[in-house]
C-alpha cells in the first residue's frame, strides 16, 4: 500500500513521495518544518491510510533515549524486598516497557512516531542509533535481546530548534514540509470547512499571507492558526465584508489573538498601522 493522503489531510506530491520512499527503504522518515504545518498529524494520517496501529512517543526536554526502550524501577524493588514481597524474585516485575519496546513486540507492523526529537538533549538521537539500525536492543537486567517482530514505520518530527547529529541524519530519509502556498492552503481549508463561504476564505487568506509577509515577525501565523481563526470568524458570524472593507490603516485583523502569539508582533503591527495612517494623511 502507498500513502496518498487522506480525506482529512492534504499531502503534497513531494510529501507522499517522501513517506513512500522511507517505507521502501525501511528508514526512519525525518520530517522538519514550521510548527503548525502538520508534522505530528502526518503520523496519525499515515497510520489511518495504511490501516496500521500508531504508537506515539512525545519527547520532552527531560526525555532520555533509554526511556523509549525500558525503565528499571530499582527503588520499588528495594522497597518490596524490605516488605518481604515475593514478586522481588522476578526482576521483570520492575521493568516498564517503553514505546520502542511496544513497537518491536507488536504482532503487526506499527507506525512509531518520535515527536519533536530536537527537544531532548543533543545526545538523545545518538543514543538510538543502534536501535534504529538493527531494530534490537539488549536488556541488561534480564540478559535478553529484544528484536522487532516487524520493522516499524518510524516517523520522526523536528522543529529545527537544534542541529541533529550527522550519524543520526545518515540513517533517516529527510523531508522538509514547505509552507503551503495559496492553492494548497485552499485545499486544506476545504478539508476542515467544506461549507465555508468562499469570499470569506479568500479575504481571510489575503489577510493571513499579508501578515506572514511582514519582515521581522517573531512568530509567523501557521496553518493550524489560520484554521482556528477561520473557525472564530464563522462562529462570530463575521461576514467577509468586515475583512474586505478593512480600514486602510487597520493592519491588525479582527480576533487577531488566533494568529498573533506574542506582544512584540502585536506592537509591530500597531506601529506599521500608525506609520501607514501618517503617510496616508
Amino acid at each position: 500500500m502507498k500513502f496518498e493522503g487522506t480525506d482529512t489531510y492534504v499531502a503534497t506530491d513531494d510529501l507522499q513521495m517522501a513517506v513512500n520512499a522511507a517505507v521502501t527503504l525501511q528508514r526512519p522518515l525525518l520530517i522538519k518544518g514550521e510548527p503548525g504545518t502538520g508534522k505530528t498529524l502526518l503520523a496519525e494520517e499515515v497510520a489511518a491510510a495504511l490501516g496500521k496501529p500508531l504508537i506515539q512517543w512525545h519527547i520532552k526536554s527531560t526525555t532520555k533515549a533509554q526511556q523509549g526502550l525500558y525503565d528499571y524501577d530499582a527503588v520499588s524493588r528495594l522497597r518490596d524486598s524490605q516488605l518481604g514481597d515475593e514478586k522481588v524474585n522476578n526482576i521483570k516485575n520492575y521493568i516498564r516497557k517503553g514505546k520502542m519496546w511496544e513497537a518491536f513486540e507488536s504482532d503487526e507492523q506499527v507506525i512509531l512516531l518520535i515527536d519533536e526529537v530536537d527537544k531532548a538533549d543533543i545526545e538523545f538521537p545518538n543514543d538510538l542509533l543502534v536501535e534504529l539500525d538493527k531494530m534490537e536492543f539488549f536488556v541488561y537486567e534480564t540478559g535478553e535481546t529484544i528484536r522487532a517482530r516487524h520493522r516499524p514505520i518510524i516517523i520522526i518530527t523536528s522543529n529545527n530548534e537544534k542541529e541533529l547529529p550527522d550519524a543520526f541524519l545518515r540513517r533517516c530519509f529527510f523531508h522538509f514540509i514547505q509552507f503551503p502556498d495559496r492553492e494548497t492552503m485552499l485545499k486544506i481549508v476545504d478539508v476542515h470547512y467544506p461549507d465555508v463561504q468562499k469570499n470569506l476564505v479568500n479575504e481571510a487568506l489575503e489577510v493571513f499571507f499579508e501578515i506572514r509577509s511582514i519582515p521581522g515577525l517573531k512568530k509567523k501565523p501557521s496553518t493550524s492558526e489560520l484554521i482556528d481563526w477561520l473557525k472564530l470568524l464563522m462562529a462570530d458570524d463575521l461576514s467577509d465584508e468586515i475583512l474586505k472593507n478593512r480600514d486602510s490603516g487597520q493592519i491588525i485583523p479582527k480576533l487577531y489573538g488566533a494568529l498573533l502569539k506574542n506582544e512584540q508582533d502585536v506592537h509591530m503591527l500597531e506601529r506599521l498601522a500608525f506609520a501607514h495612517r501618517r503617510e496616508s494623511r
